[in-house]
């Protein structure tokens, strides 16, 4: 099958007639272009009256020429974005192995709480009275995390895990400050996720690397000897991008905290130890939760996510505006600090606007279906499929920390054996004609080609099976030196494009063709 220049199909090799007749269409997997080709400006799926002439109120703001928006005709429309969605790989789908992202089963119960009236349909400016039950929702939502966590705080209005990384840290700095100590540098282990040196570096501190053991941990004895009066504090995360726990945690804290620093723990692997280990107990003094990863809240899309983030006592005062605070019968929205709140020290907002209720009411009900007892399944049953991954797996991939012990949520391989020339983007492309979204590739950076293989614990063994036979076979044609590897993926939508030229040159506007031509 040829290829135009955006990897579309043209026309089977073995069909008759020319190019150009060819639609692009596979069986019923039909070929969707984009809405301004197949619009016409003049074309549109309603009717409307002529509007009255009236005054503006536009200030001179108003349109002077037409924007230039394909139209289409309702079933156009409906067609059109349904095709669309066709191509997209979704957990409703099949396994989505990507590691340390736990991309879980999103219950429907989850998804008819969150619709509730009175949840679905509230507004954040509504008076404080009429959102009663919101404002417990938040509430007890918060105890839950507090509970797990063994923590004696948390702010729920942090958006993403990200912007918890945030809240943690400028809570941090607002401590060092109000002792007097402002510090310069935060320290970020190899085996760290990526958002955490970024994080540090936004909130104005100096980043400087912690090296990894060979058994893939931190190395306890490089960081203790780079403690100093000008360390704030460490970003750890626990369990870490290798998969791994780190069990000198409490260590690393007592050793941090001696030398005058804080603790951020990422919390975006929280889904293998939940119910099991209390960050709290390890000496953690800020973590965020990603409740998308590990409360089965939806993943990903651009949507709104929910990061709250557990202080330690030391941390407490300094939290974000807004929070909940029950007082008897009522749930006051506590959205700036007065004398009588004896509060201490919050370093202020973060947001316009307290939380994103839909992703609480998931998240509790979540919680509630489980108990603290199914909770705790959850991180085993977790646990157990990414080991069952790595063992099954680990006689034709290279697991690099495959004799550290078990893993935790996450199996890692890297690319060594393979064929020369061969490389892990040739088997994730190849493992998309298998019917799977490829797992994470090329992370942690500590490993060369590395593959992360993420389960969770809503994937049955029957499922988990399927996935080993098909990447097994993937693996070994990668060893072989199948050359057709290079190729994959043949049955998707679009074919392998240039991916370093999409990220250097992305076409980000739609052009119409003889000005594509005249520019080239």
């Amino acid at each position: 099958m040829s290829m135009n220049n955006q990897g579309r199909p043209t026309r089977p090799e073995h069909a008759e007639g020319s190019a150009d007749t060819f639609t692009g269409n596979r069986a019923l997997m039909l070929e969707e272009r984009l809405i301004f080709e197949i619009g016409a400006i003049d074309r549109t799926g309603i009717d409307l009256d002529e509007m009255p002439d009236s005054a503006s109120r536009l200030g001179g703001l108003e349109r002077n020429r037409s924007i230039g928006l394909a139209g289409l005709s309702e079933p156009e429309t409906v067609r059109h974005y349904t095709r669309l969605s066709r191509m997209n790989y979704a957990i409703d789908l099949g396994l989505f192995p990507l590691g340390s992202c736990t991309m879980k089963h999103n219950p429907r119960l989850n998804e008819r709480i969150a619709r509730l009236k009175g949840f679905a349909d509230i507004h954040p400016l509504q008076p404080v009275d009429t959102v009663q039950g919101a404002l417990q929702v938040i509430h007890e939502l918060g105890e839950w995390l507090c509970r797990l966590t063994g923590m004696p705080a948390v702010a729920m209005s942090p958006k993403a895990g990200a912007h918890g990384e945030l809240c943690g840290i400028l809570a941090i700095r607002s401590a060092l400050e109000a002792r007097g100590d402002a510090r310069e540098v935060i320290l970020v282990p190899e085996s760290a996720h990526g958002t955490n040196p970024a994080t540090a570096a936004f909130a104005g501190y100096r980043v400087e690397d912690i090296p990894a053991t060979p058994e893939g941990r931190v190395d306890l004895a490089a960081l203790e000897a780079r403690l100093g009066p000008d360390v704030a504090g460490v970003m750890i995360t626990n369990p870490n991008t290798c998969g791994l726990f780190e069990p000198d945690m409490k260590r690393i804290s007592d050793a941090v905290h001696a030398a005058g620093g804080l603790v951020y723990c990422d919390g975006a692997n929280f889904n293998a130890i939940v119910g099991r280990v209390r960050p709290g107990d390890l000496g953690v003094d800020a973590m965020h939760i990603n409740l998308h990863k590990t409360f089965s809240t939806p993943h990903g899309g651009g949507g709104p996510g929910s990061g709250p983030v557990v202080f330690s006592e030391a941390l407490a005062p300094f939290a974000p505006l807004p929070f909940v605070e029950k007082r008897g019968d009522h749930y006051a929205l506590i959205e700036e600090e007065t004398a009588e709140d004896h509060h201490g020290s919050s370093f202020g907002r973060m947001v316009a606007f307290h939380g994103q209720m839909g992703m609480f009411t998931r998240a509790l009900a979540y919680m509630m279906s489980h108990g603290a007892d199914g909770l705790k399944q959850v991180a085993e049953d977790a646990v157990l499929n990414a080991n069952y991954i790595l063992r099954s797996l680990e006689d034709v991939l290279d697991a690099p920390f495959g004799k550290s012990g078990p893993c935790m949520h996450e199996a890692l391989f890297s690319d060594k054996g393979f064929a020369e020339g061969f490389s892990t983007l040739d088997l994730a492309k190849a493992l998309i004609d298998e019917g799977y979204h490829p797992m994470t590739m090329y992370f942690p950076l500590v490993v060369h080609g590395a593959m992360l293989i993420e389960p969770t614990e809503t994937e049955s063994k029957a499922v988990l099976d399927e996935f080993i036979g098909a990447l097994r076979s993937v693996v070994e044609r990668a060893k072989a030196g199948d050359e057709s590897l290079h190729g994959a993926p043949f049955h998707a939508p679009r074919r392998r494009l240039d991916e370093t030229g999409a990220a250097r040159k992305p076409v980000l506007v739609w052009s119409e063709p003889e000005q594509v031509e005249a520019a080239e």
